[in-house]
């Protein structure tokens, strides 16, 4: 690893302090560096806030280093005006000798635009720079304007003898409330933070009418995602948790397009592709990222048709006596771990 590489590394971990708090923003930090010495970094800490160069270069004590200075930064200075001004503007204005860039931002209002400014204003600009790592930690945010559709998250649990849950119409109430924790609360700890991280969290009929899912972050504190079920008939009563307001809801049915306060209801052609639908309509509502929890039909719909980017399939070794079996899943897996007694798979979708 040589010196360029390792301030950018710098940049990346203060990036992931805005996880959670940034979106529909990226994950962008900064670090100024003088003589091989930080003067100066900051992170983008929260959307419609200072963005990363502006946090790095207010925290510089020592003014007069600044045009001497080299400032890196995971990804391109922006270069329009939204809820700040531009960085790029900033930058060329304490004529900083030279910025080192992780990777260029797909976003149209930026796209190059940024690397332009600096260097027609005279200052010498590194690219591509441990690009690898600066695109996998913005994967959503460049999905998102590359394809003009959110990153879909598939995300379930499944038991030793393969299902993802005990099916209600093969056993009593009791039985099934008995059986129908696959995991735990750590699992559940963690699966309420990575919401915090993502925009919306998706269900289908079945899993909100058998488990009233309130799908909020209630474990963890942060920003709560938005919701989304599948309820083609409008069949939902309106006293289920994710009906109470809370939250953003979406509401994916073949019968109307309404707003009733937080809950939107988006009209399908459930003849078409549907899903493709859904992704376009949440595109224009700018969310970047949907985890899918449930049930077992929508989740296979979405591997049959190709409709997912990740799947994080958590293995219990516990078993139960009638279930609904769970998904078949193949990707490429980039990350296993165990959580007690529970294995964690993250696969990725070639």
């Amino acid at each position: 690893m040589n010196v360029t590489e390792f301030w950018m590394l710098r940049c990346l971990e203060l990036a992931r302090l805005g996880a959670g708090n940034v979106s529909p923003n990226p994950m962008v930090g900064a670090v100024l560096v003088h003589n091989n010495q930080i003067i100066g970094e900051g992170w983008h800490q929260k959307f419609g806030s200072s963005h990363a160069e502006v946090n790095a270069i207010n925290s510089v004590l020592k003014r007069e280093l600044i045009p001497e200075a080299t400032l890196y930064v995971n990804l391109e200075p922006c270069a329009h005006i939204g809820k700040t001004p531009p960085c790029a503007n900033l930058i060329i204005s304490y004529k900083i000798k030279k910025v080192v860039v992780g990777m260029l931002d797909p976003n149209p209002l930026v796209a190059g635009k940024g690397i332009a400014l600096l260097r027609a204003a005279g200052i010498e600009v590194e690219l591509n720079v441990l690009n690898e790592q600066c695109l996998n930690l913005n994967k959503r945010f460049i999905h998102f304007y590359t394809t003009n559709k959110p990153y879909v998250i598939l995300k379930w649990a499944q038991t030793r003898n393969g299902f993802i849950s005990p099916d209600a119409n093969k056993m009593s109430a009791e039985k099934f409330e008995e059986e129908r924790h696959i995991t735990g609360m750590l699992v559940q700890k963690l699966v309420h933070k990575w919401r915090t991280q993502e925009d919306a969290i998706m269900v289908a009929t079945n899993t909100a009418l058998t488990d009233n899912p309130a799908l909020n972050n209630r474990a963890w504190e942060g920003r709560a995602p938005a919701r989304i079920v599948l309820d083609q008939h409008l069949r939902l009563p309106n006293t289920l948790k994710l009906f109470d307001q809370s939250q953003k809801t979406f509401i994916a049915n073949r019968i109307k397009d309404e707003i009733d306060g937080n809950n939107v209801f988006l009209k399908l052609n459930f003849k078409e592709d549907w899903f493709k639908q859904l992704l376009d309509l949440l595109f224009e509502h700018n969310l970047q990222s949907i985890v899918v929890e449930g049930g077992a039909t929508l989740l296979n719909h979405l591997i049959a048709n190709n409709y997912w980017n990740e799947a994080i399939v958590f293995y219990s070794p516990k078993n139960i006596s009638n279930g609904i079996e769970a998904p078949t899943i193949s990707g490429k897996i980039i990350q296993q771990d165990n959580i007690d007694v529970i294995q964690m798979t993250q696969y990725l979708n070639l």
